[in-house]
Parts: structure tokens; C-alpha cells; sequence
């Protein structure tokens, strides 16, 4: 545990100099706070009196928060729509002073939103506005040209997936292939489509549930999860999987000249309150800990501690390098 601190340390002591690079689905979270005092007068349903709205950051960009909190530099490239959601969204990317140049905004879509309404900590319902078609070809262009214009600055590239039609086929094996040709490792948080797409990338995160419906199996055994994971990684070609566990914690496939080697990583959490945002964080984490030097093993060990951490909290929250590190030097 000495070499993880010493690790940690090393890394965020000099973390400010790193850039990330986040490409995939912008969100906005929107939410409703008030109470439910009477039943209308107009319908059988509730009156809800609003008392006052958040706003957060979701989806790819969410990741990015992380790592901003983690210290390092976000610059992140998506589509939001020309819509007040898309706004309020630049507003908060200006809040948390991070980067809006990779923004592209579409007339053809809506910013991908979703907005709950609570009352008194129930949750009443949720409302999506969203598009899940692919973007347009002139859309890809911009992606890819934002990408290669700041190509030289980035020290890793995440492709977050939320399968709102951002990563398309083309944007992904474009990013990909322009990341290998300058020597930048790429991390994938993937969703069931364009799941296989992913090819010959650093480190591919899915979670349990996501591998089993892309694969349309679902592993009875240890042995028969361990199999499926070799097959994936033949099948795309990855140097590294990742798949998260839940509560079960990391399984880490590490590609080697020996084969490949498993390592399994339990998880952290003293008390479960929320795993929302959990699987951003890892990626995040992960990111940010391997841009500054840290081995994928000791990234990984890193970002289950920050997972552990943000699962204790109600809602989706970033993790905050203070945090993080506090807990490293005082608890392992």
C-alpha cells in the first residue's frame, strides 16, 4: 500500500499539466426540488410546487467534471442542440471553468437532457428529451477536425458512450486510428452498440451488465466470465480490459507477452448510497492516474478507492483529488 501512495502523490502532484480529452454523449441534468401538497382539481394527479432547479452535468460531460476535480484538464468534444437545455449546459462547463471550444452545436437535435422531479427526496417521475440517431456526416467532420486541431496537446483521449448517437462507426475508428498514429492511449467506456467497434484501443471498460448484453451470454461460472473476457479481447483487440463489478469490485485483463493476466481488485465502498456515476468515475480516474505517470494497475487500484467513494454519497458527485488523496495517505 506504500507504493500506492507514493503513486498517487507522484501523480496529482503534477496533474495540473495533463490534458484529457472526452469525446462522446453531453448531457444535462436537470432537477425539480419542491413538494406535493394537493391533488388537482382538474385530474387525479399531484400538484407539484416547484421551489427551485439544479443543474449538472451529465453523461460524457460528467466525466469531464471528474477530471477537473481530479486536477487535471478536460477538453471535451460532443453535440448539444440550439436549445435553452444547450445553454444552460455552456453555463455550467463556465461554472466549472472548463473548456467549451469542443462544443458543437446542431440545429437538427436537442441537447440531450434529463430532468427529475423530486419532492420531499421521492423521486416523481423523470423526463428525457434526447435524439438516439447517428449524427450527420457533417457533424463527424466537425468532431474529427476539433480532434485533430488539438491532437498534439492531449495526453489521453476517453471515448464515453452512451449510445445517443455521437460514436458513430466513422467517429470511433477515426479517433481511434489518429490516437495510435501519435502515440496517445485511448479509454472506452462502452455501451451494447458499436460495442465490437472499439477495436485496438489501451483500455476498454464495460461493466458486467453491458458485456452480457453485447455478447447475448450470461456467464453462470467465474471460469466461463474469464473466457468470454478472452474471447472479447481477441475479438477486438484491446491491451487492456477492465470490467467492473458492482459490488464485487475490478477485474483487470492485463494483455502480456506471457498471455493474458487477471488480476481481481474488491471493492472499496464502506457503505453504498448511490452507484450512479460510479463507471465515470473509473474512466476518469483511470485516465487522469496513467496520464501522469501511474502504471494501468495502480491507475485501476486508484479508481476503485474513488468509486468506493463517490458510491457513499446520494446523486451522481465527483471525485475530488483532496478527497482522494486524504483517504490513500490516512486509510490504506
Amino acid at each position: 500500500m506504500l507504493m500506492i501512495k507514493k503513486t498517487a502523490n507522484k501523480v496529482f502532484s503534477g496533474v495540473s499539466k495533463k490534458n484529457i480529452c472526452i469525446i462522446g454523449d453531453l448531457m444535462l441534468d436537470i432537477y425539480f426540488l419542491g413538494d406535493v401538497v394537493r391533488i388537482s382539481p382538474e385530474a387525479p394527479v399531484q400538484i407539484f410546487e416547484k421551489t427551485r432547479s439544479l443543474y449538472r452535468l451529465g453523461g460524457s460531460a460528467n466525466v469531464g467534471l471528474n477530471v477537473n476535480t481530479l486536477g487535471a484538464n478536460p477538453f471535451l468534444i460532443g453535440v448539444i442542440g440550439k436549445d435553452e437545455e444547450g445553454k444552460a449546459l455552456k453555463v455550467e462547463f463556465r461554472n466549472q471553468k472548463i473548456s467549451t471550444d469542443g462544443l458543437i452545436i446542431s440545429d437538427e437535435r436537442p441537447t440531450t437532457s434529463k430532468t427529475r422531479v423530486i419532492a420531499s427526496s421521492h423521486h416523481l417521475i423523470r423526463i428525457d428529451s434526447e435524439s438516439k440517431n447517428d449524427i450527420d456526416k457533417n457533424t463527424e467532420k466537425k468532431i474529427i477536425s476539433i480532434f485533430k486541431l488539438n491532437i498534439k496537446k492531449f495526453d489521453a483521449v476517453i471515448l464515453q458512450d452512451y449510445n445517443k448517437g455521437v460514436l458513430t462507426k466513422n467517429v470511433i475508428e477515426e479517433i481511434i486510428r489518429i490516437s495510435n498514429k501519435n502515440e496517445i492511449k485511448v479509454f472506452v467506456d462502452p455501451k451494447f452498440f458499436n460495442f465490437y467497434e472499439y477495436k485496438n484501443v489501451f483500455a476498454f471498460k464495460p461493466n458486467r451488465k453491458e458485456l452480457e448484453e453485447a455478447s447475448g451470454m450470461k456467464p453462470r461460472t467465474d471460469n466461463e466470465l474469464n473466457d468470454m473476457c478472452f474471447e472479447l479481447i481477441e475479438e477486438i483487440n484491446c491491451d487492456n480490459l477492465i470490467l467492473t463489478l458492482g459490488e464485487n469490485g475490478i477485474k483487470m485483463f492485463e494483455k502480456t507477452k506471457k498471455g493474458v493476466r487477471i488480476e481481481s481488485i474488491q471493492t472499496r465502498a464502506r457503505k453504498v448510497s448511490d452507484v450512479s456515476g460510479a463507471g465515470d468515475t473509473v474512466i476518469s480516474t483511470m485516465a487522469v492516474c496513467v496520464a501522469g505517470g501511474a502504471s494501468l494497475k495502480d491507475s485501476v487500484f486508484i479508481a476503485n478507492i474513488a468509486a468506493g467513494l463517490v458510491v457513499e454519497e446520494v446523486g451522481i458527485v465527483p471525485i475530488e483529488k483532496n478527497q482522494l488523496l486524504e483517504h490513500i495517505n490516512n486509510h490504506l
